[in-house]
């Protein structure tokens, strides 16, 4: 089991940037996939961003590609979401998820992913 910490959201204005931290702690964040996923309210939860397990595979929702990078440094259990260029629509709680598994896919589905972080708000006004 990996425990999951989000870190960096706020309030931004639109065409700003922010840069999301997830730290992992357990087991060795090199066994598992990530992603980051959103929520805004009223809505589902949504996919954003995936990374495998060794950085060679990386995925990202069409309204994100160009302005979004996914990365992790498995030596430091981290992993990171730079968002730039934010707009109205990428308000939502950020969440960093840990899928076991040494693959080189990237999933996209909330049931891929078995370990979850608590979230972090991010807010882009206009």
């Amino acid at each position: 089991q990996v425990r999951l910490v989000e870190s960096g959201g706020g309030l931004v204005q639109a065409g700003g940037s922010l840069r999301l931290s997830c730290t992992a702690s357990g087991r060795a964040f090199s066994n598992y996939g990530m992603g980051w996923f959103r929520q805004a309210p009223g809505k589902e939860r949504e996919f954003v961003a995936a990374i495998d397990w060794n950085g060679s595979s990386r995925a990202y929702v069409d309204s994100v590609k160009g302005r979004f990078t996914i990365s992790r440094d498995n030596a430091k259990n981290t992993g990171s979401l730079q968002m730039n260029s934010l707009k109205r629509e990428d308000t939502g709680v950020y969440y960093c998820a840990a899928r076991t598994g040494r693959d080189d896919g990237t999933y996209g589905r909330v049931r891929d992913y078995d370990n979850w972080g608590q979230g972090t708000q991010v807010t882009v006004s206009s």
